[in-house]
């Protein structure tokens, strides 16, 4: 009987500690990811929209985007990555063809994704039951 709540006890806390880890990484990802965003997002509504740094920009936000994405797809649906995948593709297709305020409602559900995933993995009483 000793055992057994010995085990059951590393097992919780292994459990615990790695949704800690987890949930730290997503927040850390998609706090990065919004604020890039958030960036992007006023570098093209500025009066002065510089094509190269708003393509910089996209170039640096899809880099981090597919660094993070390998190591948030072991534990995020896939579903809601793709969402934001998908988003991204969009953005960046209105960008290279400078269509700038038909990019900006994609920006804006990028980031309506990134903070529903953050919200969605979160250790919550709503979301255990």
């Amino acid at each position: 009987m000793y055992k057994e709540i010995i085990i059951c006890s590393i097992v919780i806390i292994i459990v615990v500690g790695l949704n800690i880890l987890t949930e730290n990484y997503t927040k850390e990802s998609v706090t990065l990811m919004t604020d890039k965003l958030d960036n992007l997002k006023q570098t093209m509504i500025s009066e002065e929209q510089n094509e190269e740094n708003i393509k910089e920009k996209m170039d640096i936000i899809l880099n981090d985007w597919n660094n993070r994405h390998k190591m948030l797809a072991y534990y995020i649906e896939h579903d809601e990555l793709e969402k934001v995948e998908t988003e991204l593709v969009l953005l960046k297709g209105n960008i290279e063809v400078k269509e700038y305020d038909q990019g900006i409602p994609n920006l804006s559900n990028c980031v309506f994704i990134l903070d529903h995933i953050k919200e969605k993995t979160a250790l919550q009483i709503k979301n255990i039951f």
